[in-house]
């Protein structure tokens, strides 16, 4: 890999010689490591043997990359392919709350943080996870989705917007987008794209973004902001901006020495860097912050009022649809004929959320309304609150799991109506059984594209 001499400058001022050099022997001479993030709510246990991520406790690594996509168990959610950085969000998620929040990922996709920090939140916590770009959205929804959590707001909209909630959240996270300069071992296109003109087109719009997200955090609030990028312009001076600027205090997270995370460069605020160099992983800077105000002035409460503008209908949903789900849930129809299931606790806020930002998803997507049949969607079974009971399953194999994820029709002896395949004992979707042949009900826009399916599953494990 030859890198831009820009960029070799920019490392030599950063860091002192020897360091600068195993940084850059780092990148250009060390493949990327793999790690995945297991699934709290689905898989609670890691493998024999496991390599463990040190600062998540539910994260190991892999002596190499898989065949992923050819793997049931994460399309179901069962797991999460993520950098081991980057899994430090779940354990500052975990030390700095205590109690129900509500959380906002403002550049979330593909979902990553979204679902570590989901995994760390305390129940009752309500996660809004948003992505200004409209493909990346859908990408964030399905991963939203395939996590399982029910109280969950996947957004679509600009940090302009956000900003518009003023006071509304108790923790902001900002994966903001950077120069990318720890994706160079992963991304031959990031090391193409790098120039010092991209590093401060970056630093200008990640300053418009805090600046927005900022209105939006509460009195007393946490600001998580943090880059996958190694220079000062985009890490520490914003942290020192949020300082000054806004009279933000820095917040010590107390990680173990033993970690081999690096302190910040040139500041005296808490900042900590991932480098590639000292831990297993493809590099992170993260910091938090807190707004100045009283932590425990009463959060913005919102008030019961006509429904949005394109918010969904109410819907009078058969007792038998209700039994698909266990909990307490609001149901309503979404403008695609979709029966959606917010928890109750969460109705108004969402409501609210509705007002100002452009909601794609919200709670759990339940149904299709097709004349007068449900037909339960994928992301019912894909919840944490999804009733198995309610539904006949039938578990088959490797190939029939493969073909069925293809969108193909299989055969199963099972009862005619609604059955869950399951693998491994994982639910992994529907299909609507004719007795001669099961129609295939799993989302066609989630569908494995590949015509060569390996003759038996990847492992995670060794």
């Amino acid at each position: 890999m030859e890198l831009n001499s820009d960029f070799l400058r920019e490392i030599g001022d950063l860091l002192p010689a020897d360091e600068a050099r195993q940084l850059i022997e780092a990148i250009t001479t060390v493949d990327a490591s793999v790690a995945v993030r297991l699934n709290a709510s689905k898989w609670l246990n890691l493998p024999e043997g496991a390599l463990r991520v040190p600062w998540c406790g539910r994260g190991f690594y892999l002596d190499e990359r898989r065949q992923f996509t050819f793997d049931a168990l994460l399309h179901a959610g069962a797991y999460y392919v993520q950098d081991a950085s980057s899994m430090i969000l779940q354990h500052i998620v975990a030390k700095l709350v205590d109690r129900p929040v509500r959380y906002l990922d403002l550049c979330a996709a593909p979902g990553g943080k979204t679902t570590a920090a989901i995994d760390a939140l305390p129940e009752g916590s309500l996660m809004v996870s948003n992505e200004i770009m409209g493909g990346r959205a859908q990408i964030l929804k399905e991963n939203v989705m395939k996590w399982g959590n029910t109280s969950c707001v996947v957004t679509n909209s600009d940090s302009a917007a956000v900003r518009r909630l003023a006071g509304f959240f108790d923790v902001i996270a900002a994966d903001v987008p950077c120069s990318g300069e720890g994706m160079f071992r992963k991304d031959a296109e990031a090391v193409t794209q790098w120039t010092p003109q991209l590093v401060a087109q970056c630093a200008t719009r990640q300053r418009e973004i805090v600046d927005n997200a900022w209105e939006a955090l509460r009195p007393g609030g946490y600001f998580i902001y943090s880059t996958c990028t190694y220079n000062r312009s985009e890490n520490e001076a914003m942290v020192e901006y949020l300082i000054s600027e806004y009279g933000a205090s820095s917040v010590d997270l107390h990680l173990p020495d033993e970690w081999n995370i690096c302190s910040g460069i040139g500041t005296d605020a808490h900042c900590y860097r991932f480098m590639p160099h000292r831990t297993r992983g493809e590099g992170l800077f993260v910091a938090v912050v807190r707004k100045p105000g009283d932590a425990e002035a009463a959060a913005v409460k919102p008030a019961r009022a006509k429904a949005a503008k394109g918010a969904p209908k109410a819907l009078v949903v058969p007792a038998e649809v209700k039994t698909w789900l266990r909990g307490d849930f609001s149901f309503s129809c979404d403008a695609q004929g979709n029966v959606i299931a917010v928890a109750a606790e969460h109705v108004d806020e969402v409501e609210m959320l509705r007002k100002d930002l452009r909601v794609i998803y919200a709670g759990v997507e339940v149904a299709a309304v097709k004349g007068k049949d449900f037909i339960p969607s994928q992301g019912l079974l894909l919840s944490t609150a999804f009733n198995r009971e309610a539904f006949a399953c039938y578990e088959v194999d490797y190939a029939t799991i493969m073909a069925y994820l293809r969108g193909e029709t299989v055969a199963i002896d099972a009862p005619r109506g609604i059955v869950v395949l399951t693998y491994g004992g994982v639910a992994i979707g529907f299909v609507k059984n004719l007795g001669n042949r099961a129609n295939n009900l799993y989302p066609r826009e989630w569908r494995i594209k590949s015509t060569h399916i390996p003759a038996a599953p990847p492992s995670i494990v060794g």
